[in-house]
């Protein structure tokens, strides 16, 4: 009993780091273009990193737990394996913490896969890594950045041609809000709910095709919020604005309440993909210490598990995730609520995309590349260098001071234990 509490605490532990660091990536944004305040976001983030966790995390963590470190070669010693996650908690957790004591956006991705790669290797030597799935996740790590860019650089050019620039921008957004809102809740709808529903007992809709009930019902919601935005919008007395100056500012005001809409969206995609980070070395520990096996094809994540790296990265984001919001929020570019809309929507896209299908990418990849995305068609100029190479540089020590913690650590526990 005492064991597996050290293990909890140890997850804990994690997640509290990776909400402090990661989570503040995800809502910097909406900081940074001050359409939120940061104890705005942090209630945001809290609530929705909850929630993506415990409903939309299980997949990214089954993968974490399998299909890094081959499985076979430690069937006959699943204690080693057991050290090995424990080891993976251990160096993630530290790394993390250092980090963010530096304001230093990493991935926590690269981390946890690091770290598995790391003790696998020294336990059972290469053949311990399972070297095409690692490929596959470096693809996406590699691949992230760039689908997020072009995805935030097409739909801020679509506002900044057909809103911001036109000669009536008032009138135009008003034209515009239905498809906006249609396309914020269209994304979350179609990519969420129909895992969200398939975690439903098998009984649930049993003549209606669940493919077809969850699309459905994204539309609806999508087409329901939209004309209900559309037509409040609408009703709203606009202030009188003399100067393109002050028209501007009434249209980023509006745009605002879309970014906080979008704002949402990252943060729920934040908490299913990055949850898997925590909780997936614990729960590979459990399912030993309860069978004496290791998990071969699967691995069935507990909702008590997800429910404790909900909290602990709600916790971390609410204790230390200040010290990060500025780096990605403000040291950039500048944002206002059009561009930061853009860029969040992109994040939540790529991220969500990706959890649904069990892989661990970055947050921080996909909100940079989008960032930079909008950046592209704002103002090449605009960027920050410095800054773009402080946290690229952040990215790339990750993993082998991840790898290497990791296999020291399991080096020492495996000595003495």
């Amino acid at each position: 009993m005492l064991f597996i509490a050290f293990v909890c605490c140890l997850a804990v532990y994690v997640a509290v780091n990776l909400g402090a660091n990661d989570v503040a990536n995800s809502m910097g944004t909406s900081v940074g273009s001050k359409a939120i305040t940061i104890g705005q976001a942090i209630v945001i983030a809290g609530i929705l990193e909850f929630t993506g966790a415990v409903l939309f995390g299980r997949q990214v963590s089954s993968t974490l737990a399998i299909s890094i470190a081959n499985p076979d070669l430690f069937i006959t010693q699943p204690h080693t394996l057991l050290l090995g996650m424990i080891a993976v908690l251990l160096s993630c957790g530290l790394w993390l913490q250092i980090a963010t004591t530096k304001n230093l956006p990493v991935a926590s991705s690269h981390a946890v896969v690091g770290a598995i790669a790391g003790f696998s290797w020294v336990a059972a030597g290469a053949e311990a890594v399972q070297w095409s799935a690692l490929g596959k996740i470096s693809l996406a790590w590699v691949f992230t950045p760039i689908f997020s860019a072009l995805v935030a650089a097409g739909f801020y050019l679509v506002i900044k041609t057909w809103i911001l620039d036109r000669e009536q921008p008032l009138v135009q957004l008003n034209q515009w809000v239905p498809w906006l809102s249609l396309t914020l809740v269209g994304v979350f709808g179609v990519i969420v709910l129909p895992t969200v529903v398939d975690t439903l007992p098998a009984d649930f809709l049993p003549t209606v095709p669940r493919h077809d009930f969850t699309l459905g019902l994204g539309g609806m919601a999508a087409i329901a919020i939209a004309f209900s935005g559309w037509r409040r919008l609408a009703a709203e007395t606009v202030p009188v604005a003399t100067d393109r100056q002050g028209i501007q500012a009434v249209i980023e005001r509006q745009l605002a309440r879309f970014q906080l809409l979008s704002a949402c969206c990252v943060a729920f995609a934040h908490g299913s993909n990055d949850v898997g980070n925590a909780i997936a070395p614990l729960a590979t520990i459990l399912y030993i210490q309860s069978t004496g096996t290791v998990p071969q094809s699967s691995l069935e994540i507990p909702l008590w598990v997800l429910v404790l790296g909900g909290v602990g990265i709600v916790v971390g984001l609410a204790i230390w995730g200040k010290q990060v919001i500025a780096t990605i929020g403000e040291g950039i570019i500048k944002l206002e609520p059009s561009s930061g809309f853009a860029a969040e929507l992109a994040t939540a896209a790529t991220i969500l995309i990706a959890s649904s299908q069990g892989l661990p990418v970055s947050t921080s990849h996909a909100l940079v590349g989008a960032v930079v995305g909008v950046g592209a068609v704002k103002n090449w100029r605009s960027l920050s260098v410095d800054t773009l190479k402080s946290i690229a540089l952040a990215w790339v020590i990750t993993i082998p001071i991840a790898t290497v913690l990791s296999a020291g650590i399991f080096i020492i526990l495996r000595t003495w234990l």
